[in-house]
C-alpha cells in the first residue's frame, strides 16, 4: 500500500511529560473494543481501576470518564499509568495513533499530524519552505478505491500547486483556489466527474472578478459561527472576542501558505464522501483566515493550535462548519472573495 505523509512527519516524537498541552486532558479518551476486552482481564489494582473507569457512551463506544478534565490514568508527571505499567501496546488505538489522523482510501493511505499537538505544530511552522509530501510503499494489501479518486486526486494536486505559486500574493492564490473549486462543483453536482481532468487543462482564473460590496462581510458571521462551537478549551470564546476587537496583524505568507496546504491536504479528498468540494475548499480558506486573525492576540503557533483543537477534535464542530459553509448565504464564495480582496 502507498502511504503518503507530510515531509516533516518522520521528525515527530511525542513530548510525553514535557508536553505543555497534553492530549490526555480535556478531550474524550476513546477506547477501541479490542483494548476494552483486554482491560477486563488485567489483574490487580490497575485492572480494578481500568474496569471502574471504563464506560460506554450513548453510541455504545467505550471510553474513560475524565476526572477533573483529565484522563484518570494521567499521572502527576504528565505520563500515562497504563503505558508505564503495561507498555505502549496496552493503550488504545486512539492513544497510540494520536496526533495522527489516518485516512484510508483503498489503494493508498494518508496520514497527517494534528496541528493541535504542540510538537506537530512546531514542526509545521518550523520552516518557511514549501510544504511537500513523501510517499512510501508497504506490503499491506490494498483495496479498490472509490471511482471518484481517479479525478479527485489529480484535482487536489492541481489545487495544492495553486497554493504553492509563491510568485503570486497568497490572497490571490486563495481566491484562485476557491474559484477553481466553485467552477468544479457544478460538474460534481451533475455527475460529470470523469471529464474534469480534461476540463481542468483549459481552466483559467477570472482575475477581473469583482466582489460584492453590500452586507457586513465574512468575518462577523465567521466569528459568530466559531463562537457557537462546542468549546474544548474553556477560554475559546474569550479568545475569539479578543480577536474580533484586535487590529489584524500581517503574518509571514510562507507560514500561512504551509497552513493552507496542511488543511487542503487533509480535507479536500474527503469530498469523496459527500461531493462537497466547494464547501471543503471554503473550510480550508476559513481556517487560514481565522488562524491569521487569532494570531493577532496569541501568536501564530498558538492560534493554529487552538483553532485545530476546536475544529479537528470534534466531529460535531466540523460538521457544523461544513453545513454553514455549504448552505448559508453569509458564507457564499462571494463573501470569501470580498474578504480576500480587502486583505
Amino acid at each position: 500500500m502507498l502511504i503518503r505523509t507530510a515531509d516533516y512527519s518522520d521528525a515527530f516524537c511525542c513530548l510525553a511529560g514535557a508536553c505543555p498541552h497534553t492530549c490526555c486532558a480535556k478531550w474524550e479518551v476513546v477506547i477501541d473494543e479490542e483494548t476494552a476486552r483486554r482491560y477486563q482481564a488485567v489483574p490487580g489494582a490497575l485492572g480494578e481501576k481500568l474496569r471502574r473507569a471504563l464506560c460506554r457512551d450513548e453510541e455504545g463506544e467505550f471510553g474513560f470518564l475524565l476526572e477533573g478534565e483529565r484522563c484518570p490514568f494521567l499521572d502527576r508527571d504528565q505520563l500515562c499509568e497504563i503505558h508505564r505499567t503495561l507498555g505502549e501496546n496496552a493503550t488504545s488505538i486512539t492513544c497510540r495513533e494520536h496526533p495522527r489522523f489516518v485516512e484510508d482510501y483503498g489503494p493508498f493511505r494518508e496520514v497527517t499530524l494534528a496541528a493541535s499537538c504542540p510538537e506537530a505544530n512546531r514542526l509545521l511552522l518550523a520552516s518557511q519552505a514549501p510544504l511537500t509530501f513523501v510517499e512510501r510503499e508497504t506490503a499491506e494489501p490494498v483495496e479498490p478505491g472509490d471511482e471518484w479518486l481517479s479525478w479527485l486526486v489529480p484535482l487536489r494536486a492541481y489545487m495544492l500547486a495553486l497554493l504553492g505559486r509563491r510568485q503570486v500574493p497568497l490572497r490571490t492564490r486563495l481566491k484562485e483556489f476557491l474559484e477553481l473549486a466553485e467552477a468544479v462543483q457544478p460538474h460534481i453536482d451533475a455527475g460529470q466527474t470523469q471529464t474534469i481532468p480534461e476540463w481542468l487543462g483549459g481552466w483559467k482564473p477570472l482575475r477581473g472578478k469583482e466582489p460584492r460590496k453590500e452586507g457586513p462581510g465574512l468575518f462577523p458571521q465567521a466569528l459568530y459561527l466559531l463562537e457557537g462551537l462546542e468549546a474544548l478549551e474553556g477560554d475559546w470564546k474569550a479568545l475569539l472576542k479578543q480577536a474580533a476587537a484586535a487590529a489584524p496583524r500581517s503574518q509571514p505568507e510562507a507560514l500561512l501558505e504551509r497552513i493552507a496546504v496542511y488543511f487542503a491536504f487533509r480535507y479536500l479528498l474527503k469530498a469523496v464522501n459527500d461531493g462537497e468540494l466547494l464547501g471543503r475548499a471554503q473550510l480550508c480558506v476559513l481556517c487560514v483566515l481565522a488562524v491569521e486573525r487569532l494570531a493577532a492576540v496569541c501568536g501564530l503557533p498558538e492560534a493554529l493550535r487552538r483553532f485545530s483543537c476546536e475544529v479537528e477534535h470534534s466531529e460535531e464542530n466540523l460538521e457544523a462548519l461544513l453545513e454553514a459553509l455549504c448552505r448559508l448565504e453569509a458564507f457564499s464564495p462571494e463573501r470569501f472573495w470580498e474578504e480576500l480582496s480587502a486583505g
